[in-house]
């Protein structure tokens, strides 16, 4: 539930510039979550803008080149700051405006915040070069760097009075989360190799003939990567489907902003599916139209009745 809705329709000028900064970071970086917080109302999407500024910074540490101890000094830095704003500690005129809007979002939303903390310990975990053997290590990071994310969404978001099952949303966020994390650990094989990272499982690598990795645009020698890929697509198609429960329990735009996101990974995930060798030669994105249909699609509520429909038939 929103604690104070209306003290965005008051906020002071320097939150409002902190959250037009935020803003304008989302609409530069962030390809596909931008074409979903487009469709909620200006609080929420303000709210969301801080919640994904906090987030880049938090990744871009992680993602830089500095020196590992130096990244791990400054995430530390960073959950420093986090403290300050659960403590109430950061005002409107603080230098930071990522930190002052995410204050007055966490003030007006019950987002938790503790979801920044997992984020925090998830990049810790790439700064230290993890790898994980099965796909239960693997679920421990994505719930980490994404499941937290759907979770602080629902934050904002909220539920609808007396939907059903509504007790379940925070485990259905966590279960998109999961779902776009897998379908962009898919995307990114390629990229993330060429920075020295591993996600995939070990124990799915190796069923697969994939141990040797993924350096350069063809698979490895007498691997099995198409199978490979058809494994970890199924995989996510089932987070996708057990996620999208959450939808009918969101309101109209709300729902359709989530609808707008998930169906944009979905369309990734298919088109990987189709050439699973293209995710070797380069990033696999979608046209800009195809992610404006989506949006369309999401805020129209045809994902929402589909997953409602398929609830009632189950509950029959």
């Amino acid at each position: 539930m929103i604690r104070d809705v209306e003290s965005e329709q008051h906020a002071s000028a320097p939150v409002l510039a902190a959250y037009s900064y935020c803003e304008a970071v989302t609409g530069q970086q962030a390809r596909n979550f931008a074409y979903g917080i487009r469709l909620l109302p200006t609080p929420k999407r303000r709210a969301m803008s801080a919640l994904y500024a906090f987030s880049r910074r938090v990744d871009d540490i992680g993602d830089g080149a500095l020196a590992d101890e130096v990244k791990a000094a400054r995430l530390q830095d960073t959950r420093a700051l986090l403290d300050r704003i659960r403590a109430g500690a950061v005002e409107d005129d603080d230098t930071d405006p990522v930190a002052v809007a995410l204050a007055h979002a966490s003030r007006a939303f019950p987002i938790p915040l503790g979801g920044l903390d997992e984020l925090i310990d998830g990049v810790l975990k790439d700064v230290r070069g993890e790898t994980y053997e099965t796909w239960d290590d693997l679920k421990v990071y994505c719930r980490c760097v994404a499941g937290a994310i759907g979770r602080l969404s629902l934050g904002v978001f909220g539920t609808e009075p007396g939907a059903h099952g509504a007790e379940r949303a925070p485990e259905y966020a966590d279960t998109l989360g999961l779902a776009l994390q897998l379908t962009n650990i898919l995307r990114d094989i390629r990229e993330d190799a060429a920075g020295g990272r591993t996600y995939l499982p070990a124990d799915d690598l190796a069923k697969f003939g994939c141990s040797a990795g993924f350096h350069g645009p063809t698979p490895p020698e007498g691997s099995d990567f198409a199978g490979l890929v058809h494994f970890e697509v199924r995989r996510a198609r089932a987070l996708f489907a057990e996620g999208y429960q959450l939808l009918p329990m969101l309101d109209r735009r709300s729902g359709a902003c989530v609808a707008a996101m998930a169906g944009i990974y979905r369309r990734l995930l298919d088109r990987i599916e189709r050439e699973p060798e293209a995710v070797l030669r380069g990033r696999v994105s979608l046209p800009g139209r195809e992610k404006a249909y989506v949006a369309v699609r999401g805020l129209s509520g045809l994902d929402t009745r589909h997953v409602t429909r398929q609830t009632l038939r189950r509950r029959a």
